[in-house]
């Protein structure tokens, strides 16, 4: 199966979930930072086409109303990610102990971002594991309080492998916009597949990493 699917993520992370998991219906997912529920958003189509559903955690409570509308299968969470009970959340609705998906997607620059993985590691990450991961480091932006590294250390200790590394925002080779790490759970994803992957430690951007997605069957 190609891109002839339509994606939706900013760098076609919905895309990239999908091929790891054979295309899965009915998934489950982790969205923090979840921002507008349609444009740019990387679970839209996951719960629109594919059936999936989730937790969105945003702080802005103004998209409410939207994610009401467009995203009716899913929880929502409206306030600072970092103050959220997830173990809480996910016992009251009955998630998954194995989910299909975490996002992380914060702001660097307040500590945000590296605050919430810290969270999870310390409070879910012992009964809760994650199909595919994309985390958000924003190293092109500067190194705040070592996100990238100490995020990478947690995701190892966990059993995570890293398949796509600083994916980059921009074509052009001279250009710095490397914003993402990608992960895969050994155990929960297709292997088979993977291991066809051309893993790498090198940035990619993002619009060659369809291309390579899509060269291996």
């Amino acid at each position: 199966m190609t891109t002839d699917l339509r994606y939706n993520g900013q760098a076609a992370q919905d895309y990239f979930i999908l091929k790891c998991l054979n295309f899965k219906k009915s998934g489950t997912f982790l969205e923090i930072g979840s921002n507008h529920p349609i444009n740019i958003n990387n679970t839209y189509i996951l719960e629109k086409d594919y059936g999936w559903n989730g937790l969105m955690v945003e702080c802005e409570t103004s998209y409410l109303p939207s994610y009401k509308i467009h995203r009716p299968n899913s929880i929502y969470a409206m306030q600072d990610a970092v103050l959220v009970d997830y173990k809480d959340i996910f016992k009251t609705n009955n998630f998954p102990t194995n989910m299909d998906y975490l996002q992380i997607d914060l702001e660097v620059t307040t500590k945000s971002t590296i605050s919430v993985l810290e969270k999870l590691n310390s409070d879910i990450m012992n009964d809760y594991k994650f199909a595919v991961v994309t985390f958000e480091h924003d190293i092109y932006r500067g190194d705040f309080y070592n996100t990238r590294s100490r995020s990478r250390e947690i995701f190892n200790n966990r059993g995570y492998l890293r398949v796509f590394s600083d994916v980059n925002d921009s074509c052009d080779n001279s250009a710095d916009f490397r914003f993402e790490d990608w992960y895969v759970y050994p155990e929960l994803v297709n292997m088979d597949y993977i291991n066809k992957l051309p893993i790498t430690d090198n940035s990619l951007y993002w619009e060659d990493i369809i291309k390579i997605l899509d060269s291996v069957v």
